[in-house]
């Protein structure tokens, strides 16, 4: 095996490896190339991060600054928004469903190392894949740890460590991430409320 494919199937790799570090330098490039662009140029920045991600979907919003260890161990689905100093560190497939926000400061880390001081000191490092479902929001500064999976339709409370995974359909929140309850109807309805008094309301053109 590569030190690529060992990287991507959570096994010890070598970063130092050639092929890495061309992938590693394409990637960091073109997110350079993303962090210097006008701040409210969303197109540029859609269509830059597109040639660096294994997959987006449609409406594709990145606020800069923006950075990534390859970016290609990326996919991305519709509607996705990541608001300001997203960091993925993609050494491990980082997989972002449908209709997902990402607030301010939110790092989502593959990466980690061995606990064996002489193996890190090796230079061999390794990772475990991130996967985040549909319609997930995450709040400002949020760590989500290697090899976390979050479910569809959960919601992370802002400054939470996210060391496990969590179910769809709750709120979670603290360090380390817990879940402090169910998503119910209750939430739908009053929300629905908020809404129609929006639209019920809001001055008309």
């Amino acid at each position: 095996m590569t030190n690529k494919e060992m990287m991507l199937s959570s096994n010890l790799y070598l970063a130092s490896d050639k092929e890495l570090k061309i992938l590693a330098r394409r990637g960091r490039t073109i997110s350079d190339k993303i962090n210097k662009t006008k701040t409210m140029d969303f197109k540029k920045r859609e269509k830059l991060a597109r040639k660096m991600f294994a997959y987006a979907g449609t409406n594709l919003n990145i606020n800069k600054p923006f950075y990534v260890d390859y970016g290609s161990n990326i996919e991305i689905g519709n509607n996705f928004f990541a608001n300001f100093n997203c960091t993925m560190l993609d050494v491990c497939k980082i997989t972002i469903g449908n209709n997902v926000m990402l607030a301010s400061n939110v790092a989502l880390y593959t990466a980690t190392h061995p606990l064996d001081k002489n193996v890190r000191n090796s230079g061999l490092e390794l990772g475990y894949p991130i996967t985040i479902g549909d319609n997930v929001w995450i709040g400002g500064n949020v760590v989500i740890n290697p090899g976390v999976t979050i479910g569809n339709n959960t919601v992370i409370g802002s400054g939470s460590v996210v060391v496990k995974d969590i179910p769809s359909d709750v709120l979670a929140a603290g360090n380390p991430a817990r879940v402090i309850r169910s998503l119910t109807k209750d939430d739908y309805n009053i929300w629905k409320n908020h809404e129609k008094f929006y639209y019920d309301n809001i001055k008309k053109d």
